[in-house]
């Protein structure tokens, strides 16, 4: 049973009422008063209008998987009472607007509903449709505060923050916020045995969202140019960067911008963009979704024969072809480890959270520039869009960026003559020039057929020398990817395998599995290529069960291509359906199949 700091509450809205607002102050509110909490946005494609949810779970032990179950729905779209009203858990809450009568069909036993005139408190105490509509939302949230003692004064200190400047706002939205506390006050038993206590679990966090942390990223890693093409879920990552090079990347006597961003007319154009930059060696990146990917995979294979560095976002999102854009998922993994025609395989990272987008930023530069070729930062909506508690970002102001082999013009004095793609060192990487450093480092940089001189030819021998010199370089970046983090318990014969956003889901289901007697070790997947510790963790367990988020088991696919570990040793476990995955799926795909195991 839910209870103090462990329940989960969602709001059932319509989508263009402003209920954003007040969702992300209810969730701020909690946070700051030191109580663990995230949030999940579910939103329709479309700009206004149809229906939209937000969950809100607080949990005391961290847990930031989406909820299992929900505590209390706030219903105000009457179009979706009878989906709001399913929701509920048994013994749990619905709270609906009262102004009119709740149809007797939506009427449960097992269900407590609390009835707040919002409309009608709304109309009496506010003029205008649009103001009324959008204080309907924030009069919800001042019942919240009462149903579950959340801290007044936090939530006018927010209040105050946001509206210092604007009197009129401020005092609509405290009279808003009062009236939704005194009502419940008067009319309910306040607080509900699901309620808020304070905590000091927050203190060295934050709550970001995963594109605005990979923007942050870019800008500390050295990025200054970044060129896309607007696509769901990705477009908050650009627009996340440009604020922060206004602020960063602006010199502040001139006036001066020190990066360049750039709205291409598709993504196509975009990625030449990127490439281009890149070959003139700027640091430069694109944000998109699995569709962009698909129209960018001519110009990912020119970056990849040619040896281009360029670094890739590809926020996922439900597909195939335009898919759901308002849904996650992991669809594109096969697509980008192998992007473009011919044999190619690309280096890309996995973040779980917005902490790992802002790190994996800056590795995915570093790596490109070494490398030279395209890297891939691959996350999804869950991460990209929604609201996740991390621990505070911190910076080595040591760092500096990794060029890679760069030639200087003094250092093309000292060479006799320059090859740009032979293999000096024997590790596959050639050396690069950049434009302008001399003629002595002149080159093309051809999508056709060229040998090491950077010659036109299509001579068989020349490019099998080629491209295995590029096959053996990138198979060299398995040990300079971030390596799997491995979670093991003493004597486990069960392994659990996942990468991304399904990690707060398997630490949660670790937990419940030891609860039941058993006992798993559990691997997530950071980059790609493999390392060989990957295919000794598939080895070692005599079940595997590998966790993804797409129909056809993409990355059991790749586990079992890379690493010779037959593909019917991994048991995988599917959601796909397009929301963030839950410990109890986890949980329950594997008791089921080490039950009919042991039958």
């Amino acid at each position: 049973m839910s209870g103090v700091n462990d329940f989960a509450f969602k709001m059932a809205t319509v989508n263009g009422t402003g209920s954003a607002s007040a969702n992300g102050l209810l969730m701020q509110a909690i946070f700051r008063m030191g109580i663990p909490v995230s949030g999940k946005n579910i939103f329709p494609s479309n700009i206004q209008g149809l229906p939209t949810w937000y969950e809100i779970r607080v949990n005391r032990d961290g847990y930031m998987a989406r909820p299992e179950q929900i505590d209390l729905v706030v219903a105000l779209n009457t179009g979706t009472y009878e989906r709001d009203v399913a929701a509920v858990r048994a013994g749990g809450y619905l709270v609906y607007d009262s102004s009119w009568p709740l149809d007797r069909s939506l009427i449960r036993d097992d269900v407590q509903y609390l009835g707040v005139p919002f409309g009608q408190l709304c109309v009496e105490n506010f003029e205008g449709d649009r103001p009324r509509t959008l204080l309907r939302n924030i009069v919800y949230t001042g019942t919240l505060a009462a149903l579950f003692d959340i801290d007044m004064d936090v939530v006018g200190e927010m209040l105050r923050e946001k509206f210092s400047k604007k009197k009129a706002l401020l005092d609509a939205n405290f009279r808003a916020i009062q009236l939704g506390h005194d009502y419940a006050m008067k009319h309910f038993d306040c607080p509900l045995p699901i309620r808020l206590e304070r905590m000091d679990a927050t203190r060295d966090s934050i709550v970001i969202d995963g594109n605005t942390a990979a923007a942050l990223g870019c800008v500390f890693a050295g990025a200054t140019v970044g060129a896309w093409y607007p696509i769901t879920p990705s477009t908050s990552l650009m627009e996340a960067y440009r604020t922060f090079g206004e602020r960063y990347r602006r010199d502040p006597d001139s006036g001066q911008r020190r990066y360049a961003m750039i709205q291409a007319e598709d993504e196509l154009a975009a990625a030449g963009m990127v490439i281009g930059a890149g070959w003139a060696g700027a640091r430069a990146f694109t944000s998109t979704a699995g569709p962009g990917i698909s129209l960018m995979e001519e110009f990912i294979g020119l970056a990849y024969y040619g040896e281009v560095p360029c670094v890739f976002f590809d926020v996922q999102r439900t597909g195939p072809s335009t898919g759901m854009p308002t849904r996650t998922q992991q669809g594109d993994l096969m697509a980008i480890a192998y992007a473009s025609h011919g044999d190619t395989k690309h280096i890309a990272l996995y973040p779980c959270s917005p902490a790992e987008c802002f790190t994996m930023a800056r590795d995915a530069f570093d790596l490109a520039e070494r490398y030279q070729t395209p890297v891939f930062v691959v996350s999804d909506l869950d991460i990209g869009m929604n609201d996740w508690m991390v621990p505070r970002f911190s910076w080595d102001d040591a760092y500096v960026p990794d060029r890679g082999k760069v030639l200087s013009a003094a250092d093309l004095e000292n060479v006799k003559k320059f090859a740009r793609y032979t293999d000096v060192d024997g590790d596959g990487i050639p050396y690069r020039t950049l434009p302008g450093v001399g003629p002595k480092g002149a080159y093309f940089t051809r999508g056709s057929g060229h040998d090491k001189n950077a010659a036109y030819t299509e001579d068989s021998d020349a490019y099998l020398e080629l491209v295995d010199r590029i096959a053996r370089k990138i198979q060299g970046a398995a040990s300079a990817v971030p390596a799997p983090e491995v979670f093991r318990q003493e004597g486990a014969s069960v392994g659990l395998v996942a990468l991304g956003g399904t990690h707060g889901a398997l630490r949660e289901a670790l937990d419940l599995l030891r609860a039941q007697g058993i006992g798993a070790d559990y691997m997530r997947i950071r980059g790609f290529p493999f390392a060989a510790e990957v295919a000794d963790f598939l080895n070692e367990h005599e079940f595997v069960f590998v966790v993804e988020q797409n129909r056809d088991a993409q990355l059991r696919a790749m586990l079992a291509i890379e690493t010779g570990v037959p593909r019917d040793h991994m048991i995988p476990v599917l959601d796909y359906g397009g929301l963030p995955l839950t410990a109890g799926r986890v949980v329950g795909a594997v008791t089921a199949h080490l039950e009919g195991a042991a039958v």
